[in-house]
Formats: structure tokens, C-alpha cells, sequence
């Protein structure tokens, strides 16, 4: 259809998506073509054909001539005269509805952003960071500390007498409340300009969250095809092979991985082609792979001739459970991300089991919590029309409460997995609700899959776990990076300098199991 007769609107809503398996002849015999046989952009002038009268009319009448075009077997084409409805019923974009920035233009100082959600999240900051400048009296350990050098951290010992002061004044590059004023932004500049970059990044992607642009990037595709493979080497190889529309733009990148990146972990892990092998070179060990094996077998079934009518039905194994506990964000994450680990594993079923006391924030006028009632003693929100293969739960408990109640047993290594999302077993402010579930999910001998925000941060919980219950786990999975962790940054709005990705790292573990031997070959009579 030529551009001189039709509004791209028009084009983009008829040829795309409506009618992309209607030949162009067949739109010459409906007189909606050009006469021309290329697509031309050109804007000569032309008879005005039905389309371009129903974009200057405001009657119904055109609306209703244009419903009754007919092709040659005289069927009427009642999905354009739909679409091109919608498209004309489309309002104008508004000074409310556009967006707040543009892509090239997205960086702006948090305070004085178009956003009233970033400008309430500024004065958060000022009101709950302090200062990082060595002067001040330290209230917290901060994750950047290390990054002052010896010399300033010697000064810091010397003269740290100034109280600590809140953040109020916003670096001018990276447009985050940081510094307590700008004299002291200027003495610490050196420091600063080492994470400054990146923070600047996060203000960008925030900025860009917010600006009302549309984002195709979150358009997420449906079931595999058997003849179609998942390769998990990295993220460029996923998205093309589970047929993501391309991403050519690295931030639209990082957006897409940022909620992505929980699915894709678990998959990256318990899939039969893993990244994570035990080759020498590999980061998977022996028992690890005794553990994963034992998974795997459930999640990838042979083929039995499975059909569609009543001769086809086989019977299938029970589901596999993935408990994942002290869930927080992303026990909230909309469901089409976690649909894309059923479709991974097309001919499993999978139960995924959210555990924590925040499990549900922020989310009870969506799910009011449920009674509690022998029926259902911990209160669980079930979701099951989520597809025939996909079930979620959610318990707003801790697992070791449930646990004591044999709530989940029978355990089996053939059949569940537990996964801890950046827990903090060892973070000082979190570790104590984790020293009693610990145990218990050593009890199981399940595999148990956790993260890390940074890479102290993970080393921090492997260090808690190994003063808790040294000499009884095996690890199955060498921490590490993730390779499907989070492009994009995230920031501590308590403490700006504290900069880390989703899922940055991961390792796992399991309780020891002990085989038992015969010390000799004969037993004696």
C-alpha cells in the first residue's frame, strides 16, 4: 500500500499485523493499492481513495463503505475494518501522555526530574544517605569504602570528627544526592569519579523507565517448538534462540535482562545444557553433577508419543517444586516472566513455591492474604491458570516453620530444588532469621541455589555458612559470576555508593550425604 494514498498509521496497523498473508494483487483488486508496484514514500498528490476519505470524514458513512469491501470470493475483510476502527479511535498523544523524556535526552538530577516518583525517591536519599566524605564520622560500613585510597582512608582515622551529615547535594554528572555540599563533592572527586559512570548509567535507565516510551523489549514469546534448541551460553545466545524480538540497544538490553535474569538462572542451572558443566575447566563438581543429574532426568522426560485425543494420553511424573524462599521482589514479578521457564521446560511440570514474610508486599489488594484454616494452615495463595504446565504459591511464613510442621514432605532430589534469590545469610542485619533455616534445608539433601548482589556479598554468605555448619554440606556449584545476571545497575537508596546487579553471582550447596559401605566384600556367617 503506497504512503501517497494512506497515513503510516493506516500501514503499519493493515499490512503488519492484519493482513501480512494477503498478497499485494489482491489488494489492487480491492482498489487498496497503489498503482505503482513498489512501496513509494513520496507525497504526490493522487485520487483520494476510502482510506483517505475515512481519515477526512468524521460520518460513519465511510467507516461503513469501507466494512463492505469485498474480495474476489466476495468474503468481507471484518479484521481490517477493526483495525483500521482502533486505529482511528487511537487518541492523539497529549502533553500528560508523551513521553517525559527522550532517548537521547533521558539524564536528569533526581530532584528536579519529571518524574514524581524519581523526585520522591531523591528526597528519600537526602533524608537516609550521609555523607561518604572521610571528615565525617562513619555510621555504616559501606561497600565502597574500599575504593578511598590508603591515604584517604588514613585521613579519615586522623580527623573524623565532623558529625555525620545527610546527602543533599547531587553530583552534577550523575545527578544522585551523594555529598553533604559541594565542597566536600570537590575534595572527594577522585573517589567519586570511580563509580560515577555508572551511577549516571542508573539515572539513564530510571529516567527511562518512567519517560512513557513504549518498550517492545517486554514482549516476551510463547511456547518453544521441539525442533527449536535453547542454547544457554550466554544472554545474546538465549534471546535469539528462544526468538526474542532483536535488541539492538544496550539499554532496552538491560532493562529486559533485569527481570529476566530470575527465570533464566534457575534454567541456566537445572537444564540438561547448562553452561555450568564438570568439566576440569567447569565450575559444576561431582557431586554437583550427581545432584543435577538427578533433576534433570524429571525436567527432561523422553519422548512417549504424548498426543492430543484420549489415545494419546500418557501418564507424567509429578512436578517439580522449586521452593524459592525469602522471596521478596520477585514473588512479584508479572507472570509472563515466570512462564518462560515452563516453556524451557515444555514436557515438565513445574510448581514454583514463593516462601517469606514479604512474599506478598505490596501486592495485597491484588491477593488478600486468606484465612488460615485446616484446609490450608499456613494461609497459601494459589495461582493455577497460569498454563497447563505452570502452578505458583505463595506463603507468607518462613520455611522452617512449615518445615517443623511436615508441611512439604516427602522431599526428593528427583523432584525439588530449593533457590535463594540474593538472601543475606550472612548480612548482619538478616542473618539471624536464616540461622534456623539453615539446618533444615540441609536436612532435605535437596540442591540449594543461591545468589549474590556483588561479589563480597556472596562471599559473605558462603564464609556465614561455613562457620554455621562446617563439614556438613558439599558444594555443588563453584560461586562465581552469573552468566545470566543482570546487565543493569541497581542503587542502594540507603547508601548511593553501594552499586550492584541482579543475580550478579551464584554457587550452591546441598546437605552431605553419607554413603554407607560394607568394609568387607563377604559378611561372615
Amino acid at each position: 500500500m503506497a504512503g501517497e494514498y494512506n497515513c503510516s498509521r493506516c500501514m503499519q496497523v493493515m499490512l503488519p499485523k492484519t493482513h501480512s498473508r494477503i498478497s499485494l494483487a489482491r489488494f489492487r483488486r480491492l482498489g487498496l493499492a497503489s498503482r505503482r508496484s513498489n512501496f513509494s514514500t513520496s507525497t504526490s498528490t493522487a485520487p483520494q481513495n476510502p482510506l483517505l476519505r475515512l481519515h477526512n470524514s468524521n460520518s460513519a458513512t465511510a467507516t461503513t463503505r469501507l466494512g463492505t469491501l469485498q474480495c474476489s470470493k466476495n468474503r468481507i475483510l471484518k479484521p481490517l475494518t477493526r483495525s483500521v476502527q482502533t486505529a482511528i479511535a487511537a487518541p492523539e498523544p497529549s502533553e500528560e501522555t508523551r513521553p517525559l523524556r527522550k532517548p537521547n535526552n533521558l539524564f536528569q538530577s533526581f530532584s528536579k526530574s519529571p518524574s514524581p516518583i524519581i523526585r520522591k525517591r531523591a528526597e528519600f536519599i537526602k533524608h537516609n544517605a550521609f555523607c561518604p566524605h572521610p571528615s565525617h564520622q562513619q555510621t555504616r560500613i559501606s561497600p565502597a569504602a574500599s575504593s578511598h585510597s590508603d591515604a584517604s582512608a588514613d585521613s579519615s582515622t586522623n580527623s573524623s570528627s565532623i558529625p555525620p551529615a545527610h546527602s543533599h547535594f547531587e553530583c552534577p554528572d550523575c545527578g544522585v544526592p551523594i555529598y553533604c555540599s559541594e565542597e566536600h563533592w570537590m575534595d572527594d572527586y577522585e573517589a567519586h569519579l570511580e563509580i560515577c559512570d555508572t551511577i549516571r548509567q542508573i539515572n539513564e535507565d530510571d529516567h527511562d523507565l518512567v519517560s512513557g516510551r513504549f518498550f517492545p523489549e517486554f514482549a516476551y514469546p510463547g511456547p518453544q517448538d521441539d525442533n527449536f534448541i535453547v542454547n544457554m551460553t550466554n544472554w545474546d545466545t538465549f534471546l535469539y534462540t528462544r526468538e526474542f524480538d532483536a535488541i539492538n540497544n544496550e539499554r532496552s538490553m538491560r532493562q529486559v535482562t533485569r527481570m529476566l535474569t530470575y527465570p533464566t538462572t534457575i534454567a541456566s542451572v537445572i537444564h540438561e545444557l547448562s553452561p555450568y558443566t564438570a568439566r576440569p575447566d567447569g565450575r559444576l563438581t561431582v557431586e554437583g553433577l550427581k545432584s543435577l543429574s538427578a533433576l534433570r532426568y524429571t525436567l527432561h522426560p523422553p519422548k512417549q508419543g504424548e498426543g492430543k485425543d484420549i489415545k494419546g494420553l500418557r501418564l507424567k511424573a509429578p512436578p517439580v517444586r522449586i521452593f524459592i524462599l525469602g522471596a521478596r521482589a520477585e514473588s512479584s514479578l508479572p507472570r509472563q516472566v515466570w512462564l518462560q521457564l515452563s516453556h524451557m521446560f515444555p514436557n515438565a511440570l513445574i510448581n514454583l513455591i514463593f516462601i517469606g514474610p514479604e512474599s506478598m508486599a505490596n501486592r495485597d489488594e491484588e491477593f488478600p492474604l486468606p484465612e488460615r484454616t485446616p484446609e490450608n494452615p499456613f494461609g497459601g495463595i494459589t495461582e493455577d491458570r497460569l498454563g497447563p504446565q505452570m502452578k505458583i504459591t505463595t506463603y507468607v511464613d518462613y520455611f522452617h516453620t512449615m518445615h517443623n510442621a511436615q508441611y512439604f514432605y516427602p522431599y526428593d532430589p528427583y523432584f525439588d530444588c530449593f533457590m535463594l534469590f540474593h538472601p543475606g545469610l550472612g548480612h548482619p542485619a538478616s542473618s539471624h532469621e536464616w540461622e534456623e533455616t539453615l539446618p533444615k534445608l540441609l536436612e532435605t539433601k535437596v540442591p540449594i541455589i543461591c545468589t549474590g548482589y556483588t561479589q563480597s556479598d556472596m562471599e559473605r554468605d558462603i564464609n556465614w555458612v561455613h562457620e554455621k555448619c562446617a563439614g556438613e554440606f558439599d558444594i555443588l556449584l563453584k560461586p562465581g559470576e552469573n552468566r545470566f545476571r543482570s546487565l543493569r545497575w541497581d542503587l542502594n537508596d540507603l547508601d548511593p555508593l553501594d552499586v550492584s546487579a541482579g543475580n550478579w553471582g551464584i554457587w550452591g550447596f546441598r546437605g552431605k550425604r553419607y554413603e554407607a559401605t560394607h568394609k568387607n566384600d563377604t559378611i561372615a556367617a
